[in-house]
C-alpha cells in the first residue's frame, strides 16, 4: 500500500470510529540554525549511508521548455487535494528555471532509464539532446518517452528544509506507460529493479 493508500486507509479509520473532532495542530518548533561553534548531530557521511539502506524510486523532474534534473526524493503528498511532493537542494541551477515556469512534470523512470537518469544528474550539459518527449497535456513541461508514470503538476507550494527546498505540486493530470515497465529503483548508491 502506497502513501495515498495508507492515507485513505487511515481516514476511513477514524470515520467509523466516529472520530468527528478536529485534530489541533502542534505547536511549530522553534526553528534555529546550527551555530558556527556547534557540532552538527550526526556525521553526513553516516547519515548517507544510513539513509542509503532506504531503497527509492528515481525520477526526472521536468519543466518547460526543456529544464529538468534527476531526483530520487519524491513522494505523494495529498489525495484531496492531489498533491505530491519532491526535494530539490537550494545550490540547484535548474531549480530557478522551474521555478519560473511555475510547473513541473515528474517522470517515474524505468529500469532500462539508468543511463538516461545519469545524463539529467549533470550539471551545465544539453540534458534533452536525443532524447524523446512530448508535452504533458496541462502544463505542457516535457514528459519523456519510456517513463514508467508521468505526474503534470502546478506548483502549489515551496517550503525550506535544511539545505533543500521541499517543492509542492498540485496534481493536472497523470498516467502511466501502456505497457508498464519495471521501475528504476535506487538503493546503497546503485540503480537496481525489482525481482519478483
Amino acid at each position: 500500500m502506497g502513501h495515498a493508500g495508507a492515507a485513505a486507509a487511515a481516514v476511513r479509520y477514524l470515520r467509523s470510529t466516529g472520530a468527528t473532532a478536529p485534530v489541533e495542530p502542534l505547536p511549530r518548533p522553534e526553528l534555529r540554525c546550527v551555530g558556527e561553534d556547534e557540532r552538527a548531530p550526526v556525521d553526513q557521511t553516516e547519515f548517507r549511508r544510513v539513509l542509503g539502506t532506504f531503497a527509492t524510486g528515481v525520477t526526472i523532474v521536468t519543466a518547460p521548455p526543456e529544464a529538468g534534473f534527476a531526483c530520487q526524493s519524491f513522494s505523494s503528498l495529498s489525495l484531496d487535494p492531489p498533491l505530491v511532493a519532491f526535494m530539490v537542494g537550494r545550490t540547484s541551477t535548474t531549480w530557478p528555471r522551474i521555478a519560473r515556469a511555475g510547473v513541473f512534470c515528474v517522470n517515474i523512470l524505468a529500469a532500462d532509464q539508468g543511463d538516461l537518469c545519469r545524463a539529467f544528474a549533470v550539471r551545465g550539459a544539453d540534458k534533452f539532446a536525443g532524447v524523446p518527449h512530448d508535452p504533458a497535456p496541462a502544463t505542457g513541461s516535457p514528459r519523456l518517452t519510456g517513463a514508467v508514470a508521468w505526474i503534470d503538476c502546478t506548483i502549489h507550494a515551496v517550503h525550506t528544509g535544511g539545505d533543500h527546498l521541499i517543492v509542492v505540486g498540485r496534481v493536472e493530470a497523470l498516467g502511466t506507460s501502456d505497457t508498464e515497465p519495471t521501475p528504476l529503483l535506487f538503493h546503497r548508491g546503485h540503480f537496481g529493479r525489482l525481482q519478483d
